[in-house]
């Protein structure tokens, strides 16, 4: 067969995909597939064991015969498209698709990156049909809707866009859906690089949002939101993300408004102390005297009287210090991670102020600013403290209280300007939503659940439009 010889020419060299040659009935037949994409035990006990007993009848009604879930009579161009998805194709007088998939995934395992005290651990896998199922298994309705495409011209990445009919604004998925066809890549390795293409370079601020948890997926659908799955990726992608919702865990929804309320308080001064404490401490300690009582400055200044370097320069050795030591502990094993860390505290703690290069003071101060910023899950979110936090303190250094000022300036000014996917960065602060300001920074109980006026017409939860 001509088709045969050009399959055998496409897949050249490759030694792991398999044409086995058969005889049904005395018709001669072949089997195409993948060995380590596919299950050889399906393959033997399911296809071939009753391939050999059909008569050449029911061969040509092989997909009602064969006993598989899935058999797709199929055209020739998609011959490898199949099989490099797990199929193994029956070539007769037809073409046939038989899924025999390999389960190739680690499992559903506990959540690693978003902890929660109280809800569901599980988490989302490698597997796309795993992850799909993860969040069916919570959104019990048809009305939730998987808009599928591939990406990648030779990865062939299975996308899909996930929504809620009925909650969800129609032109939101329009916008992503027609953003995500003008993807022109080789290939689609992680869901990250979707992200790179929906959010663009225009701020450090993260427009799309990365969760493993299905849960936290679930509550984004139910908010009119869009979520993202990407084959062989274990983290979803829910769009349009707003800077409130940084602020925010599935913890929030699992305990007392009262505890929800303080916490979100606290990581709301997290984030200003971790860009603006540094530089707020040099502006008062270099420059701007007057602002702080005169015993607590004769401290302060008492500390840095042996430290040769000046104080933003301490701090920026401090920061650049507290960096190398962070990045260090993640890439390391679990087994010499905790030696990198005593290492690294004590590098930077007696060693450091003993021999008089920075003062316990400034130890303090980039501690509480570093720590402070660990609070956020968000590595986008983190990226970008850290880049307010070093312009801010420079320009601290240079003009003292009044560059502090001209930093926060620049800072809101970006908050304000910024939008996600046509929406305000700052909903619902800006505009306004009273129902949905909320549940924003603070908690309150509702008789009435609303949603985000913004993001769906369907404003009232439970009702049907």
């Amino acid at each position: 067969m001509f088709l045969i010889q050009r399959i055998k020419k496409a897949i050249s060299v490759s030694k792991d995909y398999k044409i086995r040659e058969l005889k049904v009935d005395g018709k001669k037949v072949y089997l195409v597939f993948n060995e380590v994409l596919c299950s050889t035990t399906m393959i033997n006990d399911f296809i071939l064991d009753n391939l050999v007993r059909l008569s050449k009848r029911e061969l040509k009604h092989a997909e009602s015969v064969l006993p598989d879930s899935n058999v797709i009579l199929i055209l020739e161009k998609d011959i490898f498209t199949f099989v490099n998805q797990g199929f193994a194709v029956l070539i007769s007088d037809k073409l046939y698709a038989i899924e025999v998939r390999e389960v190739l995934d680690r499992g559903v395992s506990a959540v690693q990156s978003e902890l929660s005290i109280t809800g569901p651990k599980d988490s989302f896998t490698e597997m796309f049909n795993t992850n799909l199922g993860l969040i069916r298994r919570r959104i019990k309705t048809t009305a939730l809707e998987s808009l599928d495409l591939e990406i990648g011209r030779y990865t062939k990445t299975k996308v899909a866009i996930l929504s809620v009919k009925g909650i969800v604004k129609d032109g939101l998925v329009k916008r992503v859906h027609q953003q995500l066809q003008r993807v022109c890549i080789d290939g689609i390795i992680d869901s990250s690089y979707i992200k790179s293409y929906l959010e663009g370079d225009h701020t450090l601020f993260p427009a799309v949002m990365m969760t493993e948890r299905p849960d936290r997926a679930s509550m984004a659908l139910l908010e009119g939101k869009i979520v993202i799955l990407t084959d062989l990726s274990p983290y979803a992608l829910i769009l349009p993300s707003f800077f409130f919702d940084y602020f925010h865990t599935v913890d929030d929804y699992y305990q007392k408004n009262t505890n929800t309320s303080f916490i979100r308080i606290i990581r709301i001064i997290a984030f200003f102390v971790a860009i603006f404490l540094p530089a707020v401490y040099i502006a008062v300690t270099t420059r701007n005297y007057d602002l702080v009582p005169y015993r607590l400055l004769l401290i302060l200044k008492a500390g840095r009287t042996f430290v040769p370097f000046p104080a933003y320069i301490e701090a920026l050795f401090m920061i650049v210090a507290f960096e190398i030591l962070k990045e260090s502990d993640i890439r390391m094993s679990a087994t010499t991670g905790s030696a990198v860390s005593i290492l690294g505290g004590l590098i930077l703690g007696d060693a450091a102020v003993s021999a008089g290069i920075v003062s316990p003071i400034m130890i303090i101060i980039i501690a509480l600013s570093s720590i402070a910023a660990l609070i956020f899950p968000s590595n986008e979110l983190v990226n970008a403290i850290r880049f307010y936090k070093i312009t801010i303190l420079l320009l601290s250094a240079f003009f003292g209280i009044y560059g502090v000022f001209v930093g926060a300036i620049f800072l809101f000014y970006k908050l304000f300007s910024m939008k996600s996917f046509g929406f305000s960065y700052l909903s619902p602060l800006l505009p306004f939503d009273k129902h949905e300001w909320k549940d924003s920074i603070l908690r309150k109980e509702d008789k009435t659940k609303y949603r985000n006026s913004y993001l769906t017409d369907n404003i009232v939860r439970g009702k049907n439009l």
